[in-house]
């Protein structure tokens, strides 16, 4: 195991993580409601392919770490980590430019009036259901992700390994479907952005 980096300090680490955590998800709840309409000169939806990007490497990353602790590597496994830690905090900037941009695009609009139409609703079919329920697993999860993942990095920071181990059991799995979803509910909004 590798040494404690950061002194344990519980209540020091509840307040920042639970308050860090609650202004993230204020933010990105009240920003998604705004729109601004300033021209930066490029097509404000490559926010959203840097965020699938992003995720998708995220979700690489994440599964060589878990292989790099099921081989005892902790040095690599932490550098993966972290490495991770910080794209996930590069992609929620990027998402939340991407919202305050484009506004929302609706799956199926082909015609990009904001509207869907019986006939755009025909076109797509039942897969629209199976997008509804990925897209909504995957918000959810999302808003719900970030302090689990402040929490087992803070108990190995501080070299709470059984701590650490124990949460990770239950975050890795849910911030690996969320950085996995994210790419997949971008290749089937993307036609729709307007």
């Amino acid at each position: 195991m590798l040494e404690q980096t950061w002194k344990q300090n519980d209540k020091k680490a509840n307040i920042l993580i639970l308050s860090f955590s609650a202004i993230v998800f204020v933010v990105v709840v009240v920003l998604g409601r705004v729109k601004l309409k300033i021209d930066l000169g490029f097509n404000v939806h490559l926010f959203a392919l840097a965020d699938a990007v992003i995720n998708s490497i995220v979700a690489l990353l994440l599964v060589f770490a878990l292989i790099a602790v099921k081989k005892k590597k902790y040095l690599l496994h932490k550098k993966l980590m972290m490495t991770s830690l910080v794209l996930s905090i590069l992609f929620l900037v990027s998402y939340i430019c991407h919202r305050l941009l484009s506004g929302e695009a609706r799956f199926g609009d082909a015609n990009h009036d904001g509207i869907l139409s019986a006939a755009e609703i025909q076109t797509v079919g039942n897969i629209r259901y199976f997008y509804y329920v990925l897209l909504g697993t995957h918000i959810f999860l999302a808003a719900v992700i970030l302090p689990f993942i402040l929490y087992t990095t803070y108990r190995a920071m501080t070299g709470q390994w059984v701590l650490h181990k124990k949460r990770a059991k239950y975050t890795w799995p849910l911030w690996f479907y969320v950085a996995l979803t994210g790419p997949i509910v971008y290749l089937m909004i993307y036609p729709y952005y307007s």
